[in-house]
């Protein structure tokens, strides 16, 4: 429940603070006084979006905090999931500051909307007059008999359940997307794969190749060149070999004249040493040196068909080939896979949709029990309010259609007098058929709800006499199981609260500011006077004050 709430610089209010207890509270005052002034500071505390028109002045920040008990409630797990301090007394903060940015705590923890809008589900309920209209609404009457049929368990279950079938019936659609595809392009793209392994490619083949090529392809030229290097080299009076012997011995003789000299020396000898080498590896490369016309012509076949194969696939390289490999491989392997992921999403399914079959059948058959109890609180209630031959006629009909609260469509009729025929609730009920109507829905739930307030918005519109009295009677009644706020026009109700405030104007400065005042009992007999007599009160409306209140 709503201990306390506090306001600065918000609309037409300077700075106010209230508290409130347990039980039936009522709110009067003239129209305009500023009662949907304090409902909208309330919306921003549990969420709604602001902006610089909430500020009354513009330089300053608005602030709105409320004080909220929830021990009772049972909203731990919230404040865990959240990674939030969880406090019996919790606190909620709203900051707007004259940037036009707005800020949210939770027990002085920063928050975003989402989260602030997720915990006001469970602490308050703000009923106004527009609201009645939602009674009309599959969801809404879902809720109401949902509520009373304690499904809301199974339903959190069958939600789990059927986002999880949701998710494998889209994977088993782009699976067989998928393999519809590759099916296509099985048979081609093993033939491609084939003729990449028929080639038997290795990464740095290509390569080696195209060196090997090139020698067997010159093995003459290469042969006549080397015999030639070794004619010059060993030529008996001109040779190279002999001539830089002749060399060495002659800067031997003077090596010993200077270091210039011995430095030559060592020099040349090393090139002599270095030449012999050469000379050797000549010699050697010479004798292994042959014609090979029948490996020349496998390795031109292996290279043809590797440049064909790069010309085809519009690559430079065998590694890029063998990854193209690879994917094709992918694919081909991709079908067989795919075929038993599919089979395994199907099982999966069939699985999920008997669950989801047994979560929808005790959703059906819950509801089937507690429609007749639904619907004879509700005639019950209406009978007090003047109704008393409204009936209901509500069905469940079980689809083959998963919904996101089960399988049923509903059928929500209504017929307010007797010997009328049922029809929608939106086209057979007036303005204050639905008021009433809204009550009844809202005391039944008080019953069954674990919700901690509820505020009622001027849902006595359209009502007077005897029928307010019941009303009040009602909402009095729902106090026992919950806090209850009833703004109201109508002394009968104002009557019933145990506390009552009064929302008024007064000038201060020049400027009209909003004010709320918890009245005292001899105000609140003067309140309920003006109420029912205008500004003058007269003896008998005194009189008729307290009898309300007594």
């Amino acid at each position: 429940m709503i201990t306390s709430l506090s306001i600065e610089n918000f609309a037409l209010i300077e700075k106010l603070s209230v508290k409130f207890t347990d039980g039936f509270s009522v709110i009067t005052g003239e129209t305009g006084a500023g009662k949907s002034i304090l409902l909208g500071a309330l919306g921003l505390v549990l969420g709604k979006r602001a902006d610089l028109t909430s500020l009354k002045n513009k330089e300053e920040k608005c602030i709105i905090e409320a004080n909220f008990f929830i021990k009772n409630y049972s909203l731990q797990s919230f404040f865990e999931t959240n990674d939030l301090d969880y406090e019996d007394e919790t606190i909620i903060r709203r900051e707007i500051l004259p940037s036009g940015k707005s800020r949210a705590f939770i027990n002085d923890t920063p928050v975003n909307l989402s989260e602030l809008q997720e915990l006001s589900q469970y602490l308050i309920d703000i009923h106004s007059q527009h609201q009645t209209q939602e009674l009309s609404d599959d969801v809404v009457q879902f809720q109401i008999i949902d509520s009373v049929a304690g499904n809301l368990d199974l339903i959190n279950d069958y939600s789990f359940k059927l986002k999880e079938y949701k998710k494998f019936k889209s994977d088993l659609k782009s699976k067989n997307e998928l393999l519809q595809l590759a099916l296509k392009e099985q048979d081609y793209n093993a033939f491609l794969l084939e003729e990449l392994l028929s080639v038997n490619l290795k990464s740095d083949e290509q390569e080696a190749l195209e060196i090997q090529f090139e020698k067997l392809n010159n093995v003459e030229f290469i042969k006549e060149n080397i015999v030639k290097s070794l004619a010059v080299a060993n030529a008996e009076q001109f040779g190279v070999l002999e001539n830089l012997k002749e060399i060495k011995l002659s800067l031997q003789k003077i090596a010993s004249f200077s270091v210039e000299y011995s430095s030559l020396y060592e020099r040349l000898n090393s090139v002599l040493i270095e030449f012999d080498d050469i000379e050797k590896e000549l010699n050697q490369l010479s004798e292994t040196i042959f014609s090979n016309p029948e490996e020349l012509e496998l390795i031109n076949q292996k290279l043809q068909l590797i440049y064909a194969l790069q010309k085809k696939h519009q690559v430079n390289s065998i590694a890029e080939l063998l990854q193209i490999q690879n994917d094709l491989d992918s694919k081909v392997v991709s079908v067989s896979t795919l075929e038993f992921e599919i089979e395994s999403i199907e099982k999966q399914i069939v699985e999920i949709e008997n669950a989801l079959n047994s979560f929808a059948d005790k959703i059906h058959n819950n509801r089937v029990e507690a429609i007749p109890v639904l619907t004879n609180k509700l005639t019950l209630i209406l009978e007090q309010l003047g109704m008393g031959n409204a009936r209901f006629n509500i069905q469940p009909t079980k689809k083959d259609i998963y919904f996101s609260n089960g399988k049923d469509e509903l059928q929500f009729l209504f017929s307010a007098n007797k010997g009328s025929d049922f029809g929608l609730l939106k086209k057979v009920a007036s303005g204050g058929e639905m008021s009433r109507i809204m009550l009844a829905v809202k005391a039944v739930l008080s019953k069954y709800s674990k919700l901690p307030t509820i505020i009622f918005d001027e849902i006595d519109t359209g009502v007077s006499g005897e029928i307010a009295h019941k009303m009040g009677e009602i909402m009095k009644e729902m106090s026992t199981n919950m806090q209850v706020f009833a703004i109201t026009h109508l002394p009968q109700i104002a009557g019933k609260g145990k506390e009552h405030f009064k929302v008024f104007k007064v000038i201060k400065d020049n400027q009209t500011q909003s004010e709320l005042k918890l009245l005292s009992p001899d105000e609140r007999i003067v309140e309920i006077a003006q109420m029912l007599s205008g500004s003058t009160i007269s003896d008998s409306a005194l009189n008729h004050a307290k009898e309300l209140l007594n």
